[in-house]
């Protein structure tokens, strides 16, 4: 001890460090042991601690913790440092479930793709969705990020090019009745010598409905049995057909067809760009999701319509969740808007009272049920997106 009293008094201005812990507890408890610490009177007890102090380089307060951890085991042993981890819920196939999910309906907002998810368990019975069927649209969101699911989802990056009286010029009032259209045309795209194709987008305002239709000109002779056909898609009957300024829905021809099959045509306001919001939403989240922004030839128009007749269409009504909008008045009189309800357009036409008397001759709730029952949602996704691809591969040879 005396000579320890020495040193530490002649090594007054010098710093000693130990190379690693291992190596400094061992060296600590070495000390503690051969010097009978625990024996030891207070001054004595105090001079080893400021020994161990200049020897190892640690603070008063580190040492004073190690002794006391000699003193109550006899020994300075090295803990193991361990983050605390929180158990693990979802499993690595829950990421590639996931993001098989995504992959089939093109990675859809999380309040869907948790719809989507929840009916892939509940409504068809699949147990492999039995976890995920509960998840958090947040954890949902966390999960997406998982080196897992970004292995698995195969994402596609799609070219972007530089991309009258007739009709009442009014904004539609359903009154919470099925069978008011919102239509729009989209263009795929002209060449120098060729023209691209058209996409005609009808939406039902109220239970968002959706067929799409495709024709190789927009011109009056073109259309009309193009809008025919896409009429005959609507499982219910067509009270109002509502449009844009554009010449190819302000014709005579489209005017004398709606008036044939007693439907009101009404047109957009001037300086109200959301009087026909509604769709021009889904020309980006469904059209052009799926077709992209690249040229398809006009002579491709019959191959569009078989696809979407026969995959896309059921798919989007049949399958695919869409936020529906809670009206309500606040206390100053002011509408608001939020979107807590995720349904597809069948469960939202189901859901109105006596859904029955809105649908065509011949058609029940209970035959539309049957068709949307015959897969589940994402084996359709899957079955429109292999047709998809056929479709991409056969407009690629023939052009």
């Amino acid at each position: 001890m005396e000579e320890i009293r020495r040193f530490v008094a002649a090594s007054e201005g010098l710093q000693f460090q130990g190379r690693h812990r291992a190596e400094v507890y061992g060296w600590m408890e070495q000390v503690l042991v051969g010097q009978r610490y625990a024996i030891q009177g207070k001054a004595a007890r105090g001079l080893l601690r400021r020994y161990m102090e200049k020897m190892t380089g640690l603070s008063r307060a580190q040492v004073t913790r190690l002794i006391a951890r000699y003193m109550a085991t006899g020994r300075v042993p090295v803990t193991e440092y361990r983050r605390h981890r929180f158990a693990t819920q979802y499993t690595r196939s829950d990421a590639e479930l996931l993001a098989q999910v995504d992959e089939a309906h093109g990675t859809l907002s999380g309040p869907a793709t948790r719809r989507i998810l929840e009916r892939e368990h509940r409504v068809f019975g699949k147990a492999e969705f039995e976890r995920l069927s509960a998840i958090s649209v947040g954890h949902l969101y966390n999960l997406r990020k998982s080196a897992r699911y970004r292995e698995r989802l195969r994402t596609y990056t799609k070219t972007r090019p530089t991309a009258v009286a007739i009709g009442e010029r009014r904004r539609p009032d359903p009154s919470g009745q099925p069978g008011f259209l919102r239509v729009d045309t989209v263009h795929q795209g002209d060449r120098p010598d060729a023209k691209g194709v058209y996409h005609i987008n009808a939406v039902d305002e109220v239970t968002q409905w959706q067929i799409v239709v495709a024709t190789p000109r927009i011109a009056e002779s073109f259309l009309e049995p193009v809008l025919e056909q896409m009429l005959r898609q609507f499982p219910f009957r067509i009270q109002g057909f509502h449009s844009d300024n554009g010449s190819e829905f302000l014709n005579k021809t489209v005017a004398r067809l709606l008036d044939k099959l007693r439907i009101g045509q009404t047109k957009s306001r001037p300086r109200h760009s959301n009087d026909n919001g509604l769709v021009e939403t889904k020309n980006g989240s469904v059209i052009r999701k799926h077709l992209g922004y690249g040229y398809i030839d006009a002579r491709g128009a019959d191959r569009l319509n078989s696809f979407y007749r026969d995959f896309l269409n059921p798919y989007l009504n049949y399958h695919r969740p869409c936020a529906q909008p809670d009206v309500s008045i606040d206390d100053k009189g002011r509408k608001r808007i939020r979107y807590h309800r995720y349904q597809t357009p069948l469960e939202t036409l189901l859901a109105l009272h006596n859904p029955a008397q809105y649908l065509r001759t011949g058609l029940t709730p209970n035959a539309l049920l049957r068709v949307a029952q015959a897969h589940s949602d994402t084996e359709a996704a899957m079955r429109m997106q292999q047709a998809k691809a056929k479709l991409f591969e056969q407009l690629r040879l023939s052009a």
